[in-house]
């Protein structure tokens, strides 16, 4: 292959593009199905709920690369009730050099009296891989919200490892127009040297955020507290609002503390069938 023909195989990488919108209102008591569009390699799936509507997500080309771009916007309704959860894990696989970060975007808006859950499996980031992810909730002023966001820097149980990433992680969330939270994770380079330092990770390799928004949240940090007695996790509520961290060695360890926070804070409610799978 010439110079000019490998710069043009280059040039013409296949990249996913995809974009969801997935509209949830209520309708005569019941939570239904108001809106949906799905372009390129974004779908949504909707089983037969357990307790709550369920809207499951996933990305049909099978990971994310450097260069992929990923849209969803989520709305509930006045009233409504609905749990948005993804298929499986996505896996953020090596970008190559030169490539842009692979950019995803998810908005989450729920209006008066609604209750919004946010529910995606783990993200598995491979070595060398680059990510720009985005998620921005918008809640009325008596919405609430559940949401949960865990990052796997590479599966123990497979012998992996992340050295090194590029990787943007945030998460803002409004009430009533008012940003009440803003998380921003920031990674451009060693990775693992950074989670080993004891003020990062203490050689964590899993980390998950757990937020809720709701009236009753501080009731719930006790509770919450008492669930993570024995993991290495932690929780402050202020505001109307509980925000849940937990770190763990690997992503087996770092589930079990997400479900059992998750537990407290869904009454005990269970899980979408695909966290089972």
């Amino acid at each position: 292959m010439n110079r000019m023909s490998a710069a043009v195989s280059r040039s013409e990488h296949q990249r996913a593009f995809g974009e969801l919108v997935v509209e949830m209102r209520l309708r005569d008591g019941r939570t239904v199905l108001g809106d949906l569009r799905q372009d390129g390699c974004m779908k949504a799936r909707f089983p037969r709920p357990v307790d709550i509507a369920e809207i499951i997500t996933l990305n049909s080309s099978g990971g994310v690369v450097g260069g992929d771009r990923l849209r969803s916007r989520l709305k509930v309704g006045e009233g409504a009730q609905a749990c948005f959860a993804s298929q499986a894990a996505e896996r953020f696989y090596r970008a190559l050099d030169g490539d842009p970060a692979a950019e995803i975007r998810t908005i989450v808006d729920v209006a008066a009296g609604g209750l919004a859950e946010w529910l995606p499996q783990e993200s598995i980031l491979f070595d060398r891989c680059a990510l720009d992810r985005r998620l921005d909730v918008t809640l009325a002023q008596d919405a609430r919200f559940i949401g949960v966001e865990a990052l796997i820097f590479g599966r123990a149980a497979m012998g992996e490892s992340v050295t090194t990433a590029r990787l943007s992680d945030r998460i803002s969330v409004r009430r009533a127009g008012k940003l009440i939270l803003h998380e921003a994770i920031r990674v451009d380079g060693p990775v693992a040297d950074l989670l080993d330092r004891p003020a990062i990770g203490a050689g964590a390799r899993a980390v998950a955020t757990l937020i809720y928004v709701a009236p009753d949240a501080p009731a719930r940090l006790d509770l919450l507290r008492a669930a993570w007695d024995d993991s290495d996790c932690g929780a402050s509520a202020w505001n109307g609002m509980l925000v849940g961290r937990a770190v763990a060695p690997d992503g087996a360890r770092l589930r079990q503390a997400v479900i059992a926070g998750l537990a407290v804070l869904r009454d005990g409610r269970a899980l979408p069938r695909v966290w089972n799978c």
